[in-house]
Order: C-alpha cells, then structure tokens, then sequence
C-alpha cells in the first residue's frame, strides 16, 4: 500500500504544477508554451535590440492589454476561414503599427529590419510569399 503511494506522488507533483502554471498563464513544465507564450516571444523578436524608456514600456504594457482584449474575439485552435484568416493578418499589421509608432525613428529602423527577418523566417516555414 505504501509503494503505490509513493509511486503516486511524481503524477500529483506532475499535476499541481501544470495546474499552477496554468492558473499563472504559463506553460505547463516541458511543454511548449502556446498562447501568450507565442506571443510575447513575437514582440520580444520584434523589439530585439531595442532598449525602451520607461514611458515605452508603460505605453507597450497598455497596448498589449488591449491587444489581448481584442485578440479573444478569435477562437484559438479553431481552423479559420479565409476572411478569418484576413482579419487576423490585419489585426497584426495594426498591432504591429501601433507598436511601431511608439518607438524613437532609430528604433523604427531596428523593428523594421526585425519585422523583415521574421516575415522572411515565416515565409521558409510555410514555403509561401511573405505577407504584406
């Protein structure tokens, strides 16, 4: 009787932290992060060799939020039509110019050359032209 509960305790172990990392928003241990996680290494690509000030931080942290806000109206993992998949495209291009426009024109030009590289990285995975 002992034994079993001892072999149990690495499953409940296992359990209580894929729960806590969900309940954080987070990715459960080992796996890969989806949702947020995607999206948050999205701007981090975006902004690499960035450094922002105070006050673009704040400003990028209010943008997100609203982001987040208008990006629930989609259902993730539900497989979208094409007008579906053409707001999507559009929404990122805006979220994209509303994060473009907070930075420095010096810091336009290091997002854009960003924003280049990711579209062409993109473009090799799925073996299709870059999107606008």
């Amino acid at each position: 009787m002992a034994s079993r509960f001892f072999r149990a305790i690495p499953v409940l172990l296992l359990t209580l932290a894929v729960s806590t990392a969900s309940a954080q928003g987070g990715p459960p241990p080992g796996g890969r992060p989806g949702g947020m996680g995607m999206r948050q290494r999205g701007t981090e690509m975006l902004l690499k060799g960035i450094t922002l000030s105070d006050q673009q931080k704040a400003k990028l942290d209010s943008l997100q939020e609203s982001h987040r806000v208008e990006r629930m109206a989609f259902t993730p993992g539900a497989p979208a039509d094409s007008a579906q998949m053409a707001a999507r495209r559009a929404m990122m291009r805006r979220h994209n110019d509303e994060i473009r426009a907070l930075l420095t024109p010096e810091q336009q030009k290091v997002f854009d050359k960003n924003l280049e590289d990711m579209r062409a990285m993109m473009q090799n995975r799925q073996g299709g032209p870059p999107q606008p």
